[in-house]
């Protein structure tokens, strides 16, 4: 017998695939925009609650988006349909779509972002970079230049690069974190090469100091390989107790 997931059994589902006490501190994860309807059929996945993905949901008819990035990290004293910062939160509002979002505990979590990016250069004997947890690091199947890593990370990720290091530098400890993970370049001075999603000017230049070399891939880039596996493990998740529930990834691009 099919059934529809109900919202809380769909929280349930999330806080089992990423943790809520994984999160960070300053983070705002879970659910942000509550909904009256209690029958969740429609969900639709992706990095941020922007304009583009708020008329979709729309549009698709969605009862919830899901999204990595939250909103209202610092308190919203009004939600105004001309405001930058809650436009998109007031499309959803008025048409009744909730919004939940698993944001550094989805970093953490075991198969998250990180997992996920791990898997595409292959890391092999990959641990949690300390202290936080929240990214990876490992040793490649194959050694290769750091000119080559930049390469291939262009391909596998399907972005442009800015590099800081030694392009004929030995690569073979590789460490990683998705999105914005610059600060966290000094927990990774280990490993041969660290790749990530923004890296501000002055920490490049430290990056060097220390001898890290450092690929700079896009923050959209490395964090959009885990919607996939997100959405597959939520619609097994569904399966497995006959829930009947759609998942769809949205195809723009960046949020606000």
């Amino acid at each position: 017998r099919c059934i529809k997931m109900k919202l809380n059994d769909f929280i349930n589902v999330m806080d089992g695939i990423a943790p809520r006490e994984l999160a960070m501190d300053w983070d705002n994860p879970g659910l942000l925009i509550g909904t009256e309807k209690q029958d969740i059929k429609k969900v639709l996945v992706a990095l941020d609650c922007s304009m583009a993905t708020a008329k979709e949901a729309v549009e698709w008819g969605a009862d919830l988006m899901l999204t990595h990035h939250p909103v209202f990290f610092r308190a919203v004293k009004r939600i105004l349909p001309d405001d930058p910062e809650t436009a998109a939160p007031y499309i959803l509002l008025r048409n009744g779509i909730g919004l939940f979002a698993a944001h550094t505990n989805l970093d953490a979590a075991d198969g998250g972002v990180n997992d996920c990016l791990a898997g595409v250069f292959s890391l092999e004997n990959v641990e949690k970079l300390p202290p936080e947890g929240l990214g990876r690091i490992g040793t490649l199947p194959k050694d290769m230049t750091f000119g080559e890593l930049a390469r291939l990370s262009e391909k596998e990720l399907n972005t442009r690069v800015r590099i800081t290091g030694d392009v004929n530098a030995r690569i073979h400890r590789l460490a990683m974190i998705g999105g914005g993970g610059a600060e966290e370049l000094f927990d990774a001075k280990s490993a041969d090469a660290y790749i990530t999603g923004e890296m501000k000017h002055h920490l490049a230049i430290q990056a060097e100091f220390i001898g890290l070399n450092v690929i700079e891939a896009g923050h959209y880039e490395t964090e959009r390989i885990v919607l996939p596996r997100l959405i597959e493990r939520l619609q097994r998740e569904a399966n497995d107790v006959q829930y009947r529930l759609t998942l769809s990834e949205s195809p723009c691009l960046r949020g606000i």
